[in-house]
């Protein structure tokens, strides 16, 4: 199965479970007034060593004991991969999207790679 349509079972999947995810295309290049522009989450420098996902969002959170019934917001972030895609811990790009998943869980966002599932 193709990364494109994982990526819109995943949103399907999301969706389903009162989720909002938003495709983070990202990428750099030049202007026809040839000025050079970087577009996409996190992606400020060709040096950066943090790749953004492809999926960023909301996942709604219902929380605990002092705010009861209150909803929050955790921030989600997505990297769609092939199906049967297995990690390449030397690749350099993977590196920088493992780099991006530590900092949002080290900030108490969700952040995982998906060959299709949506752990809740």
């Amino acid at each position: 199965m193709s990364e494109a349509k994982i990526l819109n079972e995943v949103r399907l999947k999301a969706s389903a479970a009162g989720w909002r995810l938003f495709r983070n295309n990202s990428g750099a290049g030049k202007l026809e007034n040839g000025s050079f522009v970087r577009w996409g989450l996190a992606n400020d420098s060709p040096h950066s060593q943090h790749a953004s996902a492809d999926l960023i969002g909301i996942k709604p959170v219902i929380v605990t004991q002092e705010m009861v019934g209150t909803t929050i917001g955790v921030f989600a972030s997505i990297e769609t991969k092939t199906e049967g895609w297995k990690p390449r811990p030397n690749d350099p790009h993977e590196q920088r999207q493992r780099n991006w998943q530590e900092l949002v869980r080290s900030l108490g966002g969700y952040a995982i790679f998906s060959t299709g599932e949506l752990e809740e």
